[in-house]
């Protein structure tokens, strides 16, 4: 996802950009929050707001008034990341919200509301079909991971946004899926839905894993692996044995990424394409954004896809997204969209996003178009 701090980034431009910046630092300073940051940066956006007129700064306020408001809001929200984190488990989250869970899923995920989450939280979306939530409290991104275990091989999507280890989690569940099946050894693929670091900070971890291959971040990498022979219009298979997936290209938020499709659980894992939160959409890959939700829609249409299962969860139940690097998500809805949503995704794409920054809210997502990003 590679938001970064909103704050840094429009600070550093100019025009519009800059005005945003102003109006943060004013209201931080109304509020008492500008003492916590960098000196540095406090005078970089001090010296945007002697230079701004009134009517740029009037427009930028009316551009990213909601988005703003979200983020001034929520600052109280935050918590400190705890020295000592809790080992993985499989258990239930608990808190303020955790009385229900999603239909998808046995049990709510932990969603940084209590002081017992897991570092680790694991569920079962079937058959060897492991989802695993990175803690809040360990990283901000909190992002979702995919095990899908076959009779020759497994494939791990995504390794997490680093501030804790990962493979012990991954090794066990693998080791109870032999021991289940009488299988001596699962090959092991680690892929990822992407290359931004809060998907891949955990590759380290397996470099000296016997039987593993690491996929790598780039376009070329990950067509050659799996065997995709006209990036990104052709659709490749892997066998996992007795288990054959599916894997699309879905370049867009970012060059590399993909989705990969699960016949057995009918799950389209979508990434960080399609979830419930702001989805990044850089101005400079809206036009591939938009063939990418088109590719995926179409396999959908044509395969029993039954819903969407994404890399975050960054929003309330209400439609109002967390606080940038919150590290609590009061009041979660479930992880996993409809496949209209993908339908809904594709309307919302043909529409001017307007400036960056700006709030596209949709049913159970928000498009927010930012800034270009290098690949």
């Amino acid at each position: 996802m590679e938001r970064g701090d909103i704050l840094q980034a429009t600070a550093r431009e100019t025009g519009w950009k800059g005005v945003i910046a102003i109006y943060i630092v004013r209201n931080l300073e109304k509020r008492g929050h500008m003492t916590s940051m960098p000196h540095d940066r406090r005078q970089c956006c001090r010296r945007h707001a002697m230079t701004m007129k009134g009517s740029e700064m009037k427009a930028g306020l009316l551009a990213m008034s909601a988005g703003l408001a979200v983020l001034l809001a929520g600052l109280s929200h935050a918590r400190p990341v705890p020295r000592d984190t809790i080992p993985f488990s499989v258990a239930r989250a608990s808190g303020p919200g955790s009385e229900s869970a999603s239909g998808l899923f046995p049990h709510p995920w932990i969603s940084g509301t209590a002081a017992s989450d897991p570092t680790v939280q694991v569920q079962k979306l079937g058959a060897g079909t492991f989802v695993i939530r990175q803690s809040l409290a360990t990283n901000f991104e909190a992002p979702f991971l995919y095990l899908l275990l076959g009779n020759r091989q497994a494939l791990l999507l995504d390794t997490g946004a680093g501030g804790l280890t990962i493979r012990p989690a991954i090794d066990r569940l693998i080791e109870q899926w032999c021991a289940e099946r009488g299988l001596k050894r699962l090959h092991l693929i680690v892929a990822h839905s992407h290359g931004h670091r809060d998907h891949i900070a955990g590759d380290a971890e397996f470099r000296d894993r016997p039987d593993t291959v690491i996929v790598g971040h780039a376009p070329e990498a990950v067509a050659t692996f799996f065997g995709i022979r006209r990036w990104p219009d052709s659709i490749a298979q892997l066998d996992l044995g007795g288990r054959v997936v599916s894997i699309i290209p879905t370049p867009g938020h970012q060059n590399a990424h993909i989705a990969i499709y699960d016949p057995q659980t009918r799950s389209l894992l979508t990434g960080d394409m399609l979830y419930p939160g702001r989805v990044f959409v850089p101005a400079n890959r809206t036009e591939e954004m938009r063939r990418s939700v088109d590719r995926a829609l179409r396999f959908a249409e044509r395969h029993r896809v039954r819903h969407i299962v994404g890399a975050h969860v960054e929003m309330d139940r209400k439609g109002i997204p967390y606080p940038d690097r919150a590290t609590v998500h009061p009041d979660e809805p479930p992880l996993e969209l409809p496949l209209s949503a993908l339908a809904e995704m594709r309307q919302g794409l043909k529409q001017d996003l307007g400036e960056p920054f700006t709030l596209n809210p949709r049913t159970g997502f928000i498009i927010f178009p930012v800034l270009a990003r290098p690949d």
